[in-house]
């Protein structure tokens, strides 16, 4: 059965420096990694930062971290997925990066944060429309998908997992205020109803705002169909490397049999 390894950078926003990067992904590729997925608020500050920035240094930033990670995917014959603010007529766009050594694509974020002490969607000019597909992918037999984390939270992003049978669901994150727990428990549930490995990226660092302190702890983690954690990272800088098969996604779909039961009952 078909074998691929994957990896997740756990880092705080980067500077324009490459050396770090440089570092993990050369570690990685000696470690046989295909694929390699970043947090949110990594290539670019946190939004709310963002504010006070001026537009024409986010849009810098963020055309010099494609540039160095499109080299990087070449040099090291890596597929990069990376969170990404782009900048448009419209003003800023919230994206994920699928970064190769022949292209770059990118997905639009869907469904944003709206609330109050976090309003994703009234600073992004992200469209309010209706749902597709996430982005999806094939390595080395394996399908992969990605969503942004709170888009995990949404019932059809789900059924895009079950529609297109996807192995691998990549999951870029900025979690902080201590939802350790409920991010755990729910990825686990998720990868077990769904059979699929689940791979979190979450950012590392801090943010100021008046007396509170947005801690983003990490807690990177890759989870497999069994809904079984694998390898977690703690709350420090560090690369996760593991390798996912096939051969379990399968046995478990065969022996739960969830799909086969909804199929059983399509009109």
């Amino acid at each position: 059965m078909k074998e691929l390894t994957i990896g997740a950078l756990q880092l705080p926003t980067l500077g324009m420096n490459a050396t770090r990067l440089e570092f993990y992904l050369k570690n990685a590729q000696q470690r046989g990694a295909r694929v390699m997925l970043l947090g949110e608020y990594v290539l670019n500050h946190f939004f709310k930062e963002l504010i006070k920035m001026p537009k024409s240094m986010v849009k810098e930033q963020s055309t010099k971290h494609v540039e160095l990670l499109k080299s990087l995917a070449i040099r090291y014959d890596m597929i990069l997925i990376a969170p990404i603010i782009l900048i448009k007529k419209d003003g800023y766009h919230k994206t994920i990066a699928k970064i190769t050594a022949k292209q770059v694509l990118y997905y639009e974020q869907q469904i944003l944060i709206p609330y109050t002490h976090w309003n994703e969607k009234k600073f992004f000019e992200n469209p309010i429309a209706p749902l597709k597909d996430p982005m999806t992918f094939i390595v080395d037999g394996f399908k992969i998908m990605v969503m942004s984390g709170f888009e995990m939270h949404f019932d059809p992003f789900w059924e895009s997992v079950i529609a297109k049978k996807a192995d691998l669901v990549l999951l870029p994150t900025s979690s902080t205020f201590g939802s350790h727990n409920r991010w755990r428990e729910i990825i686990k549930t998720k990868a077990f109803l769904h059979g699929c490995y689940i791979l979190r990226a979450n950012r590392l660092g801090e943010f100021q705002e008046d007396d509170i302190k947005w801690k983003f702890y990490g807690d990177s983690m890759l989870v497999n169909p069994e809904g079984e954690v694998e390898m977690m990272l703690e709350d420090k800088e560090s690369m996760l490397i593991e390798t996912i098969e096939k051969s379990l996604i399968v046995e478990h779909r065969k022996n739960w049999g969830f799909e086969k039961e909804l199929k059983a009952r399509e009109l």
